[in-house]
């Protein structure tokens, strides 16, 4: 079975999905210009996959707004340091310690399809290992001059295909790319899950 990785993402025009402290008002400011019932296909998107797979800090913005945005989704969260996922949180969010590969491994075993990964430092380290399949970038109209970059440093020159383009009249422009792939990689053994959280009741 072949799983789907797919990024679905915005950043600034030099290339930033948040400030150097992980701010995002500027993303925030920019999608208060969005006119009603417009969300540039991010439901259709996340109605495509079967789970999300998050970095850390990622994780912990999220944390930070009033509801928790993914329902029933499940959401696995990808730690070295996180020891639990807060009690509060629904069921379906599991936290893993593993590698992009491992990761794969296991949605695979599970029967997933289509994964939606998120997060900078991830993102970077699923392209390195070759396990993206597509990316959607919005490019939002601002430069921030330095920030957390969406891309950091690659082993070798990672080759795309414009699926499609698109552009906003408020300025935003999407971007869809499909990885073009060389060579197959190989599976990986399962990574370890952390600690089960205590049984609580989803909110």
């Amino acid at each position: 079975m072949t799983l789907h990785c797919s990024v679905f993402i915005a950043t600034s025009l030099d290339g930033y999905i948040a400030r150097d402290d992980g701010s995002i008002d500027w993303l925030e400011a920019a999608n208060a210009t969005v006119p009603p019932g417009e969300d540039c296909g991010y439901a259709d998107f996340m109605a495509s996959v079967d789970a999300l797979v998050m970095g850390s800090g990622t994780f912990e913005k999220v944390l930070s707004f009033a509801d928790w945005p993914y329902g029933e989704k499940p959401v696995w969260v990808v730690s070295r340091t996180l020891t639990h996922i807060p009690a509060h949180l629904p069921a379906q969010v599991r936290l893993l310690h593993g590698t992009p590969g491992e990761i794969t491994s296991l949605a695979q075993q599970q029967g997933y399809k289509r994964l939606y990964i998120d997060g900078g430092k991830l993102i970077q380290s699923f392209l390195q290992d070759g396990l993206v399949t597509e990316l959607t970038v919005t490019t939002i109209p601002v430069l921030l001059g330095s920030g957390r970059a969406l891309f950091g440093r690659l082993a070798r020159d990672v080759k795309l295909g414009l699926v499609a383009s698109r552009s906003y009249s408020f300025g935003f422009v999407q971007s869809t790319y499909q990885v073009i792939r060389n060579t197959p990689e190989s599976t990986p053994t399962p990574p370890t899950a952390a600690p089960t959280p205590p049984a609580h009741t989803p909110q």
